[in-house]
């Protein structure tokens, strides 16, 4: 009975942190695409304003979590597959130009270019969840977990 409660909390260890921690940063971009359709209807700067706030918030915790994976990664010596891996990639260079694009004054900081940058990201973010469901891999012995 001692052994399977060890056995449980030692797993509990060994789990990737970084996938938990990339969900804040897509729900916030998410929440740009929403706030993005919601400008482009109603045209209230009010909107736009949140776009750009969900967009930082959602890049400086993508951050912190890029290192505490890489940190993760290196000790436990556990990778993304690599759909992961390039999926944030993608998700996080579109994420950052588009909040250069969200930084410029007026309409044109949103539509068009702002909200076909906020919905790349929500596809490439839906495409990872499908297609990226493997989880990571261990390298030192190369099957899936």
């Amino acid at each position: 009975m001692a052994d399977r409660y060890a056995t449980s909390s030692m797993t509990a260890q060994r789990r990737p942190l970084f996938p938990t921690l990339m969900t804040f940063p897509a729900a916030c971009f998410i929440g740009a695409l929403i706030t993005d359709v919601a400008y482009a209807k109603s045209y209230e700067m009010t909107w736009e304003t949140f776009s750009v706030w969900l967009i930082t918030a959602g890049l400086v915790v993508a951050g912190i979590a890029l290192v505490v994976g890489l940190f993760q990664a290196f000790a436990q010596r556990r990778w993304p597959t690599r759909v992961q891996m390039l999926g944030y990639v993608v998700v996080l260079i579109l994420s950052l130009f588009n909040a250069f694009v969200h930084s410029r004054d007026g309409y044109t900081s949103v539509v068009p270019t702002g909200l076909t940058l906020s919905a790349l990201v929500v596809v490439v973010l839906l495409v990872m969840g499908v297609l990226g469901r493997s989880g990571f891999t261990a390298r030192r012995a190369g099957a899936t977990i």
